[in-house]
């Protein structure tokens, strides 16, 4: 397969919006009633952001520079929603550079934010490590159609509230047929998801995708149907998995902390193959923020804010596991090596 250096197309954005909830200042966790909000501190004018960890996602601020120096083929495709369709929506597709004859599929599903910088630099790692990895945007309907104009992620997150369930699921089984009808891919895919997009990753698995899905993995996502006080999974819902599904979340996202053993303990009962793990310290969106500066207020300090350095640490520490486990997670239910 050839292989061509991409520019990456767009910035990205850096969010710094301040959210009243618990005096942390991140938007990102607004929606998700999260104890604890952190945002990626926006970059001096002066400052080169950095690729990162190759073996990682970039972290938000150096998602642009991955792009920039990745030496994998990638490309924008639009994609009908469903056959026959005159309305498309967007993707990104990337293409590992491999021997293998077929490549399974990973779809790739953005945050609240829609299809960001950082969203294609999470698929410019999977395939490189060794997937056909496919972003869609799936705010494309009630953005106007298919484009490749990033969109702010103020504008993205008043746009998805109007993106339902069932249209998400068509959204990701559209570009999931499209991949594997690509001559190098194989009859396989999984589906990865952050925030917006974790719970998007359970509704597929509950959904059921098409013929070839093989699994999910939610990043910080809780289950879309939960009933009761304190909050259970509906077990109708969690009965129609039939996938592997796989669960990392940040402690300090207590919402979804809270859910977690009855989520496990259901799935359990159920006999199904589920695997979670709540990193201690960790924020929601810990993928994204990683190591990238983080922010709380305190009145007490020089302009009414401080660095959290442990909420940085601990956001690495919980990349360094979680992408690993995301890997052997894939290659197992792909059939990777």
């Amino acid at each position: 397969m050839n292989v061509f250096r991409i520019a990456a197309i767009g910035s990205a954005f850096l969010l710094a919006a301040s959210c009243r909830r618990s005096g942390y200042m991140d938007e990102h966790m607004a929606h998700m009633a999260a104890g604890d909000m952190h945002a990626p501190a926006a970059l001096p004018s002066s400052s080169v952001p950095q690729q990162g960890n190759l073996n990682l996602p970039p972290s938000n601020n150096g998602a642009a520079a991955r792009l920039a120096a990745s030496p994998r083929h990638a490309e924008w495709v639009t994609v009908a929603w469903e056959p026959g369709s005159s309305d498309s929506l967007m993707a990104y597709i990337v293409y590992p550079v491999t021997a293998n004859a077929k490549t399974p599929v990973v779809v790739v599903v953005h945050e609240i934010f829609g299809l960001s910088t950082w969203v294609r630099g999470v698929a410019d790692q999977v395939a490189a490590d060794g997937f056909i990895a496919i972003a869609p945007d799936l705010n494309s309907r009630v953005r106007g159609g298919p484009s490749t104009t990033e969109l702010s992620g103020d504008s993205a997150r008043k746009l998805i509230s109007g993106v339902a369930a069932p249209e998400r699921n068509r959204g990701i089984v559209a570009v999931a047929l499209y991949a594997m009808s690509l001559p190098s891919a194989a009859q396989k895919y999984a589906v990865i998801g952050y925030c917006w997009g974790g719970t998007t990753v359970f509704l597929h698995s509950i959904h059921g995708g098409t013929a070839g899905y093989s699994g999910g993995v939610a990043f910080y996502g809780g289950f879309p149907y939960m009933s009761g006080t304190p909050a259970v999974p509906v077990a109708d819902s969690m009965a129609k998995i039939k996938v592997p599904v796989m669960l990392l979340n940040g402690s300090r996202d207590a919402r979804i902390g809270a859910a977690m053993p009855a989520i496990d303990a259901m799935m359990k009962a159920m006999q199904k193959d589920y695997s979670a793990t709540n990193y201690e310290g960790a924020i929601h969106g810990f993928l994204r923020a990683q190591d990238d500066s983080a922010f709380v207020r305190d009145s007490t300090a020089p302009g009414g804010r401080r660095r959290d350095t442990a909420a940085e640490q601990a956001n690495l520490v919980a990349t360094k596991d979680g992408w690993p486990k995301t890997l052997a997670f894939l290659r197992k239910n792909l059939g990777v090596k």
